[in-house]
């Protein structure tokens, strides 16, 4: 099949009702499983910059452990372009339910390992060296997991609404970062040093054999979605997707891929921070970093789907740009609060940041970025074009963590402007892209539509 030729047969006839019933379905397993799955995916980040540096690494430089341990979280995002080439092969080969229920059952194992792995004093080397391999499984999951949920609640969504059922996906995931700080919180709170150092900190991961069970039962219930059902009896699903995608959809996976460094504000608020505000001489509590976090995403649960139905009105790119914009002056002022040490102001900003603009972003990216592509390659175009922009975001602790200070700047300066150089990037991205809100699903990724 060409690329001039690829396009969507038409999904199989539902009534409104009918369909109404799929999509609300298809929205809250989406929901669940994303929420389960990146409770697991964060956990790791919050641990890893509260307790690791003292578990995995040499003791006597604070400083490289911290830089070690926020290397660890990287390699999870480094290894989410590999899981986007296995992930989305599969998933536009065998259909979108396949890769919902693999991803989760990786990433819940994998994580329920990290809570039995030996320290460094016990085991030396082979302590982060096991962390390592674990978080890119972790990675490889994780790759899958967005693109797949999303296809699945867009593929089901009325044509009119395709922007508020997929955005449940990512209300999903600040749900399982509210989990993660709330699981944390109580522990650094209650315990004392030697118990959360010894083994406080491995409860959150076993918990991740809770997930694992809730997460399948919610996700082997599911139906495909009737585009992908309509291509498989039409024998239209492609036997190289990934051949299909990269010949003939490279401007739009570029298009994506810059868009997607927006998820740097994400890793800044959830794991940046944490580390920043430890380094600094005025420190803010480890329990309001923790507390900023968990009111935060509570927040953006309920703001995600408010800005997603605005872009079903009028359009993904105004949302879209405005958050970037918004995101770039929040993070400023949640940084600079950090180094201010008050307790108070941290709240204010953080909150602003992470449960109003980034929510703007995060609400509007799943529709937008399905809309670039065809039924065919939807799946893998998004996760390709996604997961490397999260590689280069996943990243963004271990960078702005070795930008502190430099060129004689206050602590908080350059780690904020390399945070508006990617939102000025990402905004520039999705200003490029053709306005497809009002686009019906049978047309997307059409040659003689994309190019107007």
């Amino acid at each position: 099949m060409t690329t001039n030729t690829l396009q969507n047969s038409a999904t199989p006839a539902l009534v409104p009702e009918e369909r109404r019933k799929h999509a609300r379905k298809a929205a809250i397993a989406g929901w669940i499983g994303s929420a389960l799955e990146y409770y697991d995916f964060f956990i790791y980040g919050t641990v890893a910059a509260l307790v690791f540096p003292r578990i995995f690494f040499p003791p006597g430089d604070i400083a490289a452990a911290t830089l070690a341990s926020m290397a660890t979280f990287g390699v999870a995002y480094a290894a989410r372009p590999l899981g986007s080439f296995l992930m989305g092969h599969y998933g536009d080969r065998l259909g979108r339910k396949v890769v919902m229920v693999g991803t989760l059952l990786l990433m819940g194992l994998s994580t329920f390992l990290v809570g039995c792995l030996p320290s460094f004093h016990s085991a030396g080397i082979l302590a982060p060296t096991l962390l390592v391999v674990l978080r890119i499984l972790q990675g490889i999951s994780a790759a899958g997991e967005q693109a797949g949920a999303n296809s699945m609640s867009f593929e089901h969504a009325p044509a009119h609404r395709r922007g508020y059922y997929t955005s449940w996906t990512l209300s999903g995931t600040q749900g399982g970062q509210v989990l993660a700080p709330a699981i944390v919180l109580p522990l650094a709170a209650l315990l004392p040093d030697d118990q959360l150092l010894s083994w406080g900190w491995r409860v959150p991961f076993w918990l991740s054999a809770l997930v694992v069970i809730v997460g399948f039962i919610v996700r082997s219930r599911l139906e495909e979605t009737p585009a992908f059902q309509s291509e498989a009896s039409h024998g239209e699903v492609p036997r190289a997707p990934l051949r299909t995608l990269l010949s003939g959809y490279r401007k739009e996976l570029l298009q994506v891929f810059f868009a997607a460094l927006i998820a740097s504000i994400g890793t800044t608020f959830a794991v940046f921070s944490l580390s920043f505000s430890r380094t600094l001489t005025q420190h803010v509590s480890t329990s309001t970093m923790l507390w900023t976090a968990v009111i935060a995403n509570l927040i953006a649960v309920f703001t995600i789907p408010f800005w997603a139905t605005l872009s079903d009105r009028i359009g993904r790119r105004p949302v879209f740009i405005t958050g970037n914009v918004l995101c770039a002056i929040g993070a400023a002022f949640f940084l600079w609060s950090i180094s201010t040490g008050s307790d108070a102001l941290v709240l204010v900003t953080g909150v602003f940041l992470g449960g109003i603009v980034y929510s703007i972003t995060n609400a509007v990216w799943p529709a937008t970025y399905a809309e670039r592509f065809p039924t065919q390659v939807r799946l893998s175009g998004m996760a390709i074009g996604t997961q490397f922009g999260f590689a280069v975001a996943g990243f963004a602790p271990l960078i702005e963590t070795a930008l502190i200070g430099k060129f004689g700047t206050a602590p908080w300066v350059m780690p904020a402007a390399f945070a508006a150089l990617v939102c000025l990037v990402s905004a520039v991205s999705i200003y490029s892209m053709r306005e497809t809100y009002n686009v019906p699903l049978e047309q997307l990724g059409r040659n003689d539509v994309r190019d107007r």
